[in-house]
């Protein structure tokens, strides 16, 4: 269930990669953002925090849209060292600035109660956040799915990333597709945002290590295999869970260890994409 997590993190990465080979560092950042703007619309306005995603969602879809058609469009290409400076200074900024707004201190989502609450499958207790997660990781898969094989913008996605050359000859515009993904990755991690603050403590400083395990599930499962991201969400979680049943200090180490077992074994991962494996 934590490797669901995992997977909801990796979901917008996965997408970007696959439509415009964009290595985002500055992905878990923005999932922090996207935390901060949950719990101030959840304080300032009253709101459950599953009221106020439906809020930020199209927030973040906005500074995702914007964020690529006037900045990072600029320096796509076939150099990927532009793109990987330029999310790294917005990494920097992020962190930076939501140090000076929100200082150093750790925040939590308030979930009134559901943290805590627990369910009983036969003999296994349950938590009832984490099945929430586990259900909403499946969901957001399979919606992204269907939108990338039974829409027009999907089938628009997929035109650009096979060939975006062609696609644009063809009518597409390159830069409005890659804007409009970016915006859906962004909102994606909105939900991501949901779930880790419910779950757990969050601050300005932690947006790398999430980038690190979302970039892990999306290598385990093979760049561009959606559903793949949810597999290697799920190893990691079971790795981790594995080291610390050994010892608690193991947790994170035991699944950097997966990742590089992955690594040896399958390099391209466990579903690649068949032009990435060819």
């Amino acid at each position: 269930m934590i490797g669901a997590l995992y997977a909801i993190f990796a979901a917008g990465l996965s997408l970007i990669f696959g439509v415009m080979r964009l290595v985002n560092l500055a992905h878990g950042d923005l999932i922090v953002v996207a935390a901060y703007f949950i719990l101030i619309a959840a304080q300032r306005l009253g709101l459950s925090i599953f009221v106020a995603v439906v809020l930020v969602a199209p927030l973040m879809f906005v500074i995702g849209y914007a964020l690529q058609t006037i900045l990072l469009n600029r320096v796509l290409g076939d150099d990927i060292l532009p793109p990987l400076l330029v999310t790294f200074g917005l990494s920097i900024i992020l962190q930076n600035g939501a140090l000076a707004l929100f200082s150093a201190d750790s925040r939590r989502l308030p979930a009134f109660g559901l943290e805590n609450a627990s369910l009983l499958l036969g003999p296994f207790p349950i938590g009832v956040l984490p099945l929430m997660t586990l259900a909403a990781a499946v969901l957001v898969i399979f919606l992204l799915n269907r939108f990338l094989y039974a829409t027009a913008i999907g089938r628009a996605f997929r035109a650009v990333s096979d060939d975006s050359t062609t696609a644009q000859l063809m009518g597409v515009s390159n830069g409005r597709i890659f804007g409009v993904a970016m915006g859906l990755a962004l909102a994606l991690c909105t939900v991501a945002a949901l779930f880790l603050g419910a779950r757990a403590n969050f601050d300005p400083t932690i947006g790398p290590g999430r980038l690190i395990l979302a970039y892990e599930a999306v290598i385990i499962g093979g760049l561009g295999s959606l559903w793949g991201t949810l597999a290697g969400g799920i190893i990691l979680g079971l790795a981790q869970v594995a080291g610390a049943s050994i010892n608690p200090e193991w947790q994170l180490l035991a699944g950097h260890l997966a990742f590089l077992a992955m690594l040896v074994v399958r390099p391209r991962g466990l579903f690649p994409q068949l032009r990435d494996a060819a």
